[in-house]
């Protein structure tokens, strides 16, 4: 019988999960929507039921030996959700401890979902042969894990590495976890759309994305139009990699990585965004440290990212024992 651990990524409006095993395969997969729970431990319970339905035809051929769960304000330590600002439940939520119900006597392992992506592209992904790396989730918000001489980072407390809450620019813009001025408010597929207005109300230059409103505007549709030429698009992603560059390359005089991963849908720009946040991290870094640290697409894929590091988690975890 086939080994195998469940990976659940926990995201502000879908949960994706799926059966991982050893070799990073995933076996099935799907997920279900978390914004019509405001009861946890109803969600929990309509979770394992989705789960134990999608694998039904995996029974007697795979033996399930963990589950791992990547989530936003996820606390290693104590198998906790602490006052996450995009979930439905306020407080600490001690899902391990709840998922224990559901799978007693499994190892059961939680962290938060950049570090669950840090853990994926270290067993799956690109960064196999690598002991002191970084990714940066770059999706609504931007997310951090930091890897030093093959292990997480996690801080006293289970929260270190948060990289998208470092201040970018002091007394700037609104950030979601209430202060100003934090990176993710620029660097994330979120802070290009806020650029890109920006930049429309500075500049009188001709842009296709003028006739588009704020509310329908995407990370892709500004890709798009800079790969057609249009100079708004191609300035807010030259000012987007200023930000992040300049930042990562502060990052990189702190722990010195082989490389930098991106993941996320401002990262599904590749070059748009890659070589801004290179060109201006070198400009920006120590001279001991340049031409050192590599910039890099992440190798998991974008669609199953998350599962695949919680799967990740849960094997290594296992592997611990």
């Amino acid at each position: 019988m086939k080994e195998a651990v469940i990976g659940i990524d926990i995201g502000g409006t879908f949960t994706k999960y799926g059966v991982i095993d050893r070799e990073g395969n995933c076996m099935a997969e799907s997920f279900t929507n978390t914004t019509t729970h405001y009861n946890f431990d109803d969600y929990l319970k309509d979770l394992y039921d989705a789960i134990e339905k999608n694998m039904q035809f995996l029974k007697g051929q795979v033996e399930i030996k963990g589950v791992g769960i990547g989530a936003p304000n996820g606390n290693y330590y104590a198998g906790t959700i602490e006052n996450a600002v995009n979930l439905n439940w306020r407080g600490i939520i001690p899902v391990s401890e709840k998922m224990k119900k559901y799978y007693p006597g499994l190892t059961i392992a939680l962290t938060n979902d950049a570090n669950a992506a840090a853990i994926g592209e270290m067993v799956f992904g690109g960064a196999k042969d690598m002991k002191d790396f970084i990714v940066i989730t770059l999706g609504t918000g931007l997310g951090s894990g930091i890897v030093v001489n093959g292990d997480l980072v996690y801080g006293q407390d289970g929260f270190a590495g948060e990289l998208g809450h470092i201040n970018a620019h002091l007394n700037g813009r609104d950030c979601g976890c209430g202060r100003k001025g934090c990176l993710e408010a620029y660097a994330s597929a979120s802070g290009i759309r806020r650029t890109v207005f920006w930049l429309l109300a500075e500049r009188m230059i001709d842009s296709e994305l003028r006739e588009v409103n704020f509310n329908d505007l995407t990370a892709k549709m500004i890709s798009e139009a800079a790969l057609r030429g249009d100079k708004i698009a191609l300035e807010a992603f030259d000012y987007t990699g200023w930000i992040l560059g300049s930042k990562l390359a502060d990052t990189v005089a702190h722990n010195s990585p082989e490389a930098i991963f991106l993941l996320g849908g401002l990262a599904n720009s590749r070059e748009l965004i890659i070589n801004p946040t290179k060109k201006y991290m070198e400009e920006n870094l120590l001279p001991i440290y340049r031409n050192k640290v590599k910039i890099l697409l992440s190798s998991l894929p974008d669609m199953n990212a998350g599962v695949l590091g919680a799967g990740a988690l849960a094997w290594n975890e296992l592997r611990r024992l």
